[in-house]
């Protein structure tokens, strides 16, 4: 019963959720079961739906494990948008400028995105363990940082010729295939799954893991166990911005049509913060954050069919969404804030 206390938590919360967004509606005239039934169609109504929620979970999953890493760990670390930024510069630049066997190339892309969200972890972490930097504050500006960075890179030095909005298209070596036709998931899902499957087994059963969570439950206690905080510290940076890299990569080399990164950086952004609430509404759990991804990817692709299909402005849409997500991050929410004041 008591493994089961999340998931009673979290449909309850669904469900309350569901009930304050239509009592939103209701002042505008908009039936709410009408509408929940044309986002529930649209998310799931068919394969092709279902494929496309999952295209849209697919990054979600990966950025909520750089927070909930994070967390963990006793961190608050929120840079997952410009470890994002980093990574997907990353794939642009070896998927379109290096010419390479197929296989290798698309291997050689992946790493190289996890490699540039890695590094640009690394700063905020170095901060952090020699300085006492809050993570906060070094990971925001770092955000800002690899925003412009980012778009400077995208416009003045990665830019198709005679396409100014996008950068150079990766090249079909370096392209993850398409499950299926007409459809945007691509098989990077998998090494998406699999990669949170791994920071799970990294976190519960391994010896890096036990000391980067009995950092998070008491660091005094891992200090006196004579566990290393700084390598702790450290690890939970890098694991989140690899993470974080691959969700960029994800954009560029695992999602047509486009297979570049818009100059505006409009295919990536915010998917980083977006990845917070993931995160809460998982638990900060590498498996939970796989579910809570697919139930964000279903808000925002079925979310459209409310408007399309049922009438409902998209900007009450959006807060219907809203409504929804925060009451699912209220129950963890909750339990961080009481676990830091019995700390």
């Amino acid at each position: 019963m008591r493994r089961a206390r999340p998931l009673l938590e979290s449909l309850f919360a669904i469900s309350i959720g569901l009930i304050v967004g239509g009592l939103l509606m209701l002042p505008f005239r908009y039936d709410p079961l009408k509408a929940y039934q044309a986002l529930f169609r649209g998310a799931f109504g068919t394969s092709h739906d279902i494929m496309e929620t999952l295209a849209f979970a697919t990054p979600l999953m990966l950025t909520a494990i750089t927070f909930a890493v994070g967390v963990r760990a006793g961190l608050f670390n929120i840079g997952a948008e410009g470890q994002m930024y980093m990574g997907a510069i990353g794939a642009v630049f070896a998927a379109s400028l290096l010419p390479l066997p197929p296989g290798i190339h698309v291997v050689v892309a992946t790493l190289v995105a996890m490699l540039f969200g890695a590094l640009w972890s690394l700063v905020p972490a170095l901060l952090k363990i020699w300085r006492g930097v809050h993570e906060v504050i070094s990971t925001i500006m770092f955000n800002w940082i690899a925003f412009h960075l980012a778009m400077y890179l995208a416009i003045y030095y990665l830019a198709e010729p005679g396409r100014a909005e996008r950068t150079r298209p990766a090249l079909p070596t370096a392209r993850y295939p398409i499950l299926a036709e007409g459809s945007t998931l691509t098989a990077v899902i998998f090494v998406a799954v699999l990669f949170c499957i791994a920071v799970y087994f990294v976190l519960w059963g391994t010896r890096l893991g036990y000391e980067l969570r009995l950092v998070g439950e008491n660091p005094e206690a891992a200090r006196y166990a004579g566990v290393r905080i700084s390598r702790a510290l450290l690890w939970s940076f890098l694991i989140g911005g690899m993470a974080a890299g691959l969700a960029g990569a994800s954009q560029i080399i695992g999602r047509p049509p486009a297979w570049s990164l818009y100059a505006t950086l409009g295919n990536v952004v915010t998917l980083g913060f977006d990845g917070i609430g993931v995160a809460l509404v998982g638990r900060n759990h590498p498996l939970g954050g796989i579910l809570a991804a697919i139930l964000f990817g279903a808000l925002q692709h079925g979310g459209r069919f409310m408007e399309y299909h049922a009438g409902v402005l998209s900007e009450l849409v959006r807060a219907v969404n809203g409504l929804i997500v925060i009451t699912l991050a209220v129950p963890e929410l909750w339990a961080m804030v009481r676990r830091r004041w019995i700390r």
